[in-house]
């Protein structure tokens, strides 16, 4: 298993543990976070980019594959807003790679895993073609106007997703009939 942090800050040389801002945790317990190799493309946008990503679940329907999936090689979507696609072109990531060992599962459909020791990278790699990186991955990168209807529609799946920065996101439609 290989376990990332994903950044735009090229020199970060150890990571410390910081208090978590989810009210699920305990904020007493300052915590590095990675992600692991199968969710890491949720995170290869700009950091404040609002994104709907999600990929197959244990218990995804074939209606739900045809439906929400465009291509059968790209078993992972990554939604943005087109506002968002220039930045998405434009920027540069660091991917941190750590020693796996020191981490514990934090939450297995996001991938997350967390240590509360300061952690020293094992290696920076460089990502400056982000729609390549994530085509490589298999990944489809989808890019649409609004993001809100599209997280509704997947949150009532049994895809395994991830909504990312939607505050960030363009106000919702004010329609009933959105679909998708």
């Amino acid at each position: 298993m290989r376990l990332f942090h994903v950044s735009e800050d090229a020199h970060i040389t150890r990571f410390q543990p910081r208090p978590p801002t989810r009210p699920d945790l305990d904020p007493s317990v300052g915590l590095v976070w990675a992600i692991n190799e199968r969710c890491l493309p949720n995170f290869l946008t700009p950091r404040d980019c609002p994104r709907v990503t999600y990929h197959e679940g244990a218990f995804t329907t074939a209606q739900e594959r045809a439906q929400y999936f465009s291509s059968p090689t790209c078993p992972h979507v990554v939604a943005i807003e087109s506002g968002w696609f220039p930045r998405l072109v434009h920027t540069t990531l660091y991917l941190y790679e750590f020693d796996p060992t020191a981490f514990v599962l934090q939450d297995e459909t996001a991938g997350y895993y967390v240590s509360s020791a300061a952690q020293t990278p094992l290696a920076r790699h460089v990502l400056t073609d982000l729609p390549k990186e994530l085509f490589e991955r298999h990944v489809e990168l989808r890019v649409v106007d609004n993001l809100w209807p599209l997280r509704r529609a997947v949150q009532a799946t049994a895809l395994a997703w991830s909504m990312c920065r939607m505050a960030h996101a363009l106000p919702a439609p004010n329609t009933e009939a959105e679909g998708w």
